[in-house]
């Protein structure tokens, strides 16, 4: 049974309520961001219903106490806002859509609060110096979002890009570094070997974290178009030196993770894992293919994305919100 929650009227319409989203919300809230995406200009960003299902099975996360709905008195669901615990209860995180027919009605600002107010019970879990704070991503295009973020006491700390090739002819035949070979992926025996990869290569990129294996697995193999012909894998000898873990999403082929360990960089390895995907897509009939990116990546991702012929299509903004000062944790051990 769904739970209802109090609310600050002082905010939100008399015709709209907030409650604990459940299962049964799937296909309404799936179908909301959809409906918000589109109206921001880029439904490549949306979710199918699979998807958010595996978001939900995420481990850690309850959608009946970490996800929150705005309903109609006719029962449409019209807003949406979820929380999660994504690093050791210090480093937190909201997603939120609001309709853009019902927006102007205090349900961003409602849901806003209901779920700093879930965030603030996370406290106490985290360890007592430790800063803990609160961020979310809107799509830049967003004014209203933003303005609420605002007016809520957040702060902007950054912008990611989603960046987008249209090609029209086949790329050009890729030349690996000497000593790289690819080979296919094998599940079940490189899993390991990957995610640990994984984890090194994105160690210096801003606010990672190393991905727990079964969270890793969860959303790399649980969907039903996983296809491992789409993961590029470098090995040098026994070691892996780069990889870039493909996928389709929302009708365009997706660079879904794109990285190169440390020893193997400037060598111009990511640029030919880059090139060698497109034309893995293009051999398939993809002429459109994506990724998301930090527009400050440290280690000049977006440089290469761009020699690559890439262009950014879509702007992000993430807002940060300090819960409690203190000190940063350390997230990896150099």
């Amino acid at each position: 049974m769904a739970t209802k929650l109090q609310t600050n009227e002082t905010f939100l319409d008399p015709t709209i309520s907030l409650r604990f989203a459940t299962w049964d919300d799937l296909s309404a809230v799936t179908q909301l961001v959809y409906d918000v995406c589109e109206a921001d200009g880029d439904t490549t960003v949306a979710v199918t219903e699979e998807e958010m299902a595996l978001e939900w099975k995420t481990p850690g996360f309850n959608i009946e106490t970490d996800g929150i709905v705005a309903v109609t008195q006719d029962g449409r669901i019209v807003g949406f806002e979820e929380f999660a615990n994504e690093y050791e209860h210090s480093k937190l995180r909201t997603d939120g859509y609001v309709h853009p027919q019902f927006k102007g009605l205090g349900i961003a600002t409602s849901m806003m609060q209901a779920v700093e107010e879930r965030a603030r019970r996370e406290i106490a879990l985290a360890e007592a110096d430790v800063r803990v704070y609160l961020q979310s991503t809107l799509d830049n295009h967003d004014e209203s979002g933003k303005s609420v973020h605002e007016s809520e006491g957040y702060k902007v700390i950054r912008y990611h890009w989603r960046m987008q090739a249209d090609l029209d002819a086949p790329p050009p035949a890729v030349t690996f570094p000497s000593g790289i070979e690819l080979r296919p992926f094998i599940k079940g025996e490189h899993d390991r070997a990957v995610w640990e990869a994984q984890n090194e290569a994105f160690r210096d990129h801003w606010g990672s974290h190393d991905v727990p294996f079964d969270r890793w697995v969860l959303r790399k193999f649980s969907r039903s178009d996983f296809d491992p012909s789409l993961w590029m894998i470098a090995w040098d000898g026994e070691q892996i030196a780069g990889f870039s873990q493909n996928r389709y999403r929302m009708g365009v082929g997706w660079i879904g993770t794109l990285g190169v360990r440390r020893p193997w960089r400037k060598k111009g390895l990511g640029y030919s894992l880059l090139i060698h995907s497109f034309g893995e897509f293009y051999k398939r009939g993809t002429k459109t293919i994506g990724l998301g990116v930090d527009a400050q990546s440290p280690t000049g991702a977006t440089r290469l994305y761009q020699k690559a012929g890439m262009r950014a299509a879509s702007e992000f903004v993430t807002y940060e919100k300090e819960l409690r000062p203190g000190r940063e944790l350390e997230e990896h051990d150099e």
